[in-house]
């Protein structure tokens, strides 16, 4: 754990890295980050609707074909002659 030293050390590297201006703005925006985080984690959001009804989704059947037993059998052969 740093001391007191150090916490204000890393203070003034940061505040002359972004300035004085900019350090209220990087705390709200991180203050926001960490409670929309918290909120998400206790309360998580349900999982988005679809867009489109059922009703309006049409279900087309395709025609299976059966499995080859032996995909190595069923490969046509080819010609290994360079």
């Amino acid at each position: 754990m740093p001391g007191p030293m150090e916490l204000i050390l890393i203070l003034l590297v940061v505040a002359l890295i972004f300035g004085a201006k900019k350090l209220p703005e990087l705390g709200k925006g991180l203050g926001q980050g960490i409670r929309e985080f918290k909120s998400e984690t206790r309360d998580p959001a349900p999982p988005p609707q679809a867009t489109t009804p059922l009703s309006d989704v049409t279900v087309t059947d395709v025609q299976a074909r059966p499995l080859d037993a032996d995909p190595v059998a069923a490969a046509p052969e080819r010609d290994h002659r360079a």
